[in-house]
């Protein structure tokens, strides 16, 4: 039986928390032996939504099988917040030094900083937080914009929703990617990210704007984006001419409607890639005629 420990601070996020305990949990309805358990230095945790968690006030002995992990908590700043004690941070410290592993969710990668566990090491954390968590430990690398980054048996994740692919991986490297594979399907996951995906998808990096007529066609390519798409057609869903729209959505997105469009594709080929596709599968998928079109738009990248 495998101890999955969560370190919970006052102020945590609900989904840092939910998510990857839920993924444990499902593990352990499917027989995969894992036991979850919540620490803290209070008995009742209040959270950033509102809703407190209630906790075991007392550190655990853990063995070097079991993991060790620490959502995060409302942080604009590192600097601060999520208060530990010097015996809580030494709880950490220990059991990596035991040969644990030990893992954490968005600004949760801020006590493993007190640990002394990031240095040396590559790490990730919230995209609000890549810069300040890099001036704070200057003997770490952070990584920035990916999901989760692994060495050794420190695990960083980039917050909230990444907690699931964290802890998704952390099932596959012990179980296996059919073990991680079933946990995401039970939990109606669309999909298993990898580590080094970018923390935020083209349809959201070119959203935020204030033009209804660039929303309401970004709302079509995004349901279509494998087909063909004529400029004319578009333009008609937007209610304005070509010329306006490609001249709106230029200075909505920075792109083109095209460019929007391949955009969409080769983050999805490139996802496909990821996962076992070949180059040629993934361009049929996308809706590239040509696979050289891909290859290409893969090179500019």
């Amino acid at each position: 039986m495998t101890t999955v420990a969560f370190l919970l601070v006052p102020g945590l996020h609900l989904l840092d928390l939910a998510g990857p305990a839920q993924v444990f949990s499902t593990a352990r309805d499917f027989g995969l032996g894992y036991e979850l358990t919540y620490v803290a230095e209070q008995a009742e945790v209040p959270t950033a939504q509102g809703l407190p968690v209630h906790a075991e006030a007392s550190l655990p002995a853990l063995r070097r099988t079991d993991l060790l992990i620490v959502p995060g908590w409302r942080s604009p700043t590192l600097r601060g917040t999520g208060r530990l004690a010097p015996d809580t941070i030494n709880w950490v410290t220990a059991h990596h030094q035991a040969g644990g592993t030990v893992a954490s969710v968005c600004s949760g990668a801020d006590v493993l900083g007190r640990a002394g566990l990031l240095d040396g090491r590559r790490c990730t954390t919230h995209h609000d937080l890549q810069d300040e968590l890099a001036r704070r430990y200057q003997r770490a690398t952070v990584v920035r914009d990916v999901l989760y980054v692994v060495d050794g048996r420190v695990v960083t994740s980039a917050g909230i929703a990444s907690g699931i692919d964290l802890a998704l991986h952390l099932i596959a490297t012990r179980h296996g990617p059919a073990a991680a594979a079933r946990i995401g399907r039970e939990m109606v996951v669309y999909a298993r990210r990898n580590g080094d995906e970018r923390q935020s998808s083209a349809m959201l990096r070119h959203r935020g704007h204030l033009s209804d007529v660039v929303h309401k066609v970004q709302d079509l390519i995004d349901q279509r984006y494998a087909e063909r798409l004529p400029l004319v057609d578009l333009a008609d869903a937007g209610g304005v001419s070509e010329r306006t729209l490609t001249r709106q959505f230029s200075q909505a997105t920075g792109l083109t409607p095209l460019g929007y469009q391949q955009a969409l594709r080769l983050e999805r080929a490139e996802h496909l890639i990821g996962h076992g596709s070949t180059v040629q599968a993934a361009a049929r998928a996308v809706g590239f005629d040509d696979p050289r079109m891909l290859r290409r738009l893969r090179s500019r990248g």
